[in-house]
């Protein structure tokens, strides 16, 4: 099959026309399938407006040519279509899965998080997946029958599956969640509506994660060039992208650093793409699922890379770990947004009232730890902007974050 030929849809991927259906029930649209018109609600919803001004590594007025959990969000969507197209999976449900993964990030990327996870420790943490739940089935209000997006079965399942199973078949927490159990954002949900958590997702969901890894590797490193944390040569230290480099200098002698950069980039995108399609179509054909049920009873996951590419892609995770995520500059930066969730955290603790009134529980002396988880979701739902101007508003000094 011609690289940029689709795929016939495959008796394993997920049909639109056998969803398990919505939680509420919607009469059918006459121009869209369920997983299209899951795909367009995320698209707009207001959670996926707010990523625009979201950190994914540098905050937004470091500069405007890095990446915002948007700008991330439809890179992931990109490389996952094009994985589903040639694996012949539903493009519209791993869209959907894509689009969404990341609705539920606090301001200043992984900083926010931990520092909610801090905030939240008495009250059951506070988990990015768990947070995406929350906003598709309560936080977005746009619809006059129900709160949330209502998205289908598959959808849910597919944002809270898509690293794999989350329970074992008798209920016990596995892998991440093994050690503090189930967020209450996920085991709350699925006692009103069984999502399945001991079985795999289906395909569409674990191709929306691989094409989370392969977006992360080559922007952060397009990323971390623009920003002068390191260079294109630096990167001859790993075998995989001094290969790459060595051929771009032989076709281009003469290219100069940012156009060097940009075409490594475009190399290893297209590399890693090709290397899952070839592994997931070998994988495939050695369990021979008929179904996305097989798929999702199989009991390992079916879309990754093969163990040398495995290997090649977690080198650039931990150049990429070295040299930008634990760069000093970096690093000060994202100590300094913490601190400013936990101010804000705290502030809004102490004094409910400088909540939004829509924020407060029915009466926050009586309930902790609904106040608490309900600061939670409002500082969860903040972009990067909003928190400073939070911060300056209730605080005498705030930091520049640059």
């Amino acid at each position: 099959m011609s690289v940029g030929m689709a795929a016939p849809r495959a008796p394993y991927a997920c049909d639109p026309d056998r969803s398990r259906g919505r939680l509420f029930a919607e009469p059918p649209s006459k121009t869209r399938s369920p997983f299209r018109r899951d795909c367009d609600r995320v698209i707009h919803s207001t959670a996926f407006r707010r990523l625009k001004h979201k950190t994914q590594v540098f905050v937004f007025h470091e500069g405007d040519h890095y990446r915002t959990r948007l700008s991330h969000s439809l890179e992931v969507a990109q490389i996952a279509r094009a994985l589903a197209r040639q694996l012949g999976l539903d493009e519209d449900l791993t869209e959907t899965l894509a689009l969404a993964h990341d609705l539920g990030h606090p301001p200043f990327g992984h900083a926010g998080e931990r520092a909610l996870d801090a905030c939240l420790r008495a009250h059951g943490g506070f988990d990015h997946n768990a947070q995406t739940l929350r906003v598709v089935t309560a936080l977005e209000h746009r619809y006059p029958d129900f709160d949330g997006l209502n998205l289908t079965w598959e959808a849910l399942e597919g944002i809270v599956k898509h690293n794999g199973p989350l329970t074992d078949r008798s209920g016990a927490a596995v892998g991440r969640y093994r050690d503090h159990g189930i967020p209450p954002g996920i085991s709350d949900y699925v006692r009103a509506y069984d999502l399945e958590l001991w079985s795999f997702a289906s395909l569409e969901a674990q191709v929306a994660a691989i094409a989370d890894d392969i977006a992360y590797d080559a922007h952060d490193i397009d990323d971390g060039l623009r920003a002068g944390l390191f260079t294109v040569d630096d990167l001859r230290i790993m075998p995989l992208t001094a290969e790459m480099i060595a051929g771009i200098s032989k076709h281009y002698p003469d290219l100069d650093d940012g156009r060097r950069g940009a075409e490594l980039v475009r190399e290893l995108i297209s590399y890693l793409i090709g290397s899952v399609v070839s592994e997931a179509r070998g994988r495939l054909a050695a369990a021979k699922p008929t179904s996305v049920d097989d798929v999702r009873n199989h009991g390992e996951v079916l879309i990754g890379f093969s163990a040398d590419v495995a290997q090649a892609e977690a080198e650039i995770k931990a150049f990429l770990k070295l040299h930008m995520y634990r760069h000093p500059r970096v690093m000060r930066v994202m100590g300094e947004a913490e601190q400013i969730l936990f101010d804000l955290f705290a502030r809004y603790q102490k004094v409910p009232g400088d909540l939004p009134a829509e924020w407060l529980p029915p009466d926050s002396r009586d309930n902790e730890a609904e106040c608490a988880r309900r600061i939670g979701n409002f500082i969860a739902g903040m972009t990067d902007r909003f928190a400073l101007t939070e911060h300056q508003r209730l605080f005498d000094s705030t930091p520049d974050l640059r």
